[in-house]
């Protein structure tokens, strides 16, 4: 449970953390006002849609008889298999679908911080002839930097504390082995079974672990 937990978490943290940075920093770039509105509004409309529709959509899209994924397969004559029931894959379609429904909202925070940054350092690195690409990494990485650090660290106090909701209506039994985690084990044993007493064990263990990631 504890390794499932890690790796969902690492994932996340691994593709996700960095994912808002990359379309912040992409998004500060594009040079129309009204482009720029529209492609924020696309990225942090997934936001609004409830984890039960997100996993409707991934239930639908992946099924490999009628979704888009079995149309695609089929059309190349490829063995059609259930990704949703194979647990190499069930990481990787969590974390994915996570960075989809959260990039936009996440990215706010560091188009905020880039906004801050003070219009000068720009004039200053296009006078001495800086590239797009020297202009993100001496002057907007180093501009947000604070934000990242802080984020980072509210990340790793929550890396035991992975969401229930999405990981439980994803699970099926072929892919149990990989998406049992912390959380929905201590709903089956706290609320279904009423051992209320592990439940409070595994709760505080959670509590503990996390203090001391957020500590270090």
């Amino acid at each position: 449970l504890i390794r499932n937990t890690l790796v969902l978490s690492g994932l996340g943290i691994l593709l996700g953390f960095s994912a808002p940075i990359i379309l912040a920093l992409m998004i500060n770039e594009i040079p129309s006002e009204r482009f720029k509105r529209f492609v924020q509004t696309v990225t942090y409309a997934p936001n609004f849609i409830s984890t039960v529709v997100i996993v409707s959509i991934i239930l639908t899209v992946l099924n490999p008889r009628t979704g888009a994924y079995g149309l695609i397969i089929n059309a190349f004559d490829l063995p059609a298999v259930d990704l949703l029931a194979k647990p190499s894959a069930f990481p990787w379609i969590y974390v994915l679908s996570n960075i989809w429904q959260y990039v936009g909202f996440d990215a706010i925070v560091y188009l905020a911080a880039l906004s801050a940054i003070s219009p000068d350092l720009y004039e200053a690195a296009k006078i001495d002839g800086a590239s797009r690409l020297q202009k993100i990494r001496h002057i907007d990485i180093p501009g947000i930097l604070p934000v990242i650090v802080i984020l980072l660290i509210l990340e790793m106090s929550s890396i035991l504390g992975i969401g229930f909701e999405k990981i439980f209506l994803m699970q099926n039994g072929p892919n149990l082995s990989t998406s049992e985690v912390i959380s929905t084990y201590v709903y089956k044993m706290g609320l279904l079974r009423a051992d209320f007493s592990f439940g409070t064990a595994v709760g505080l263990f959670n509590s503990i672990v996390s203090f001391l990631l957020l500590i270090g």
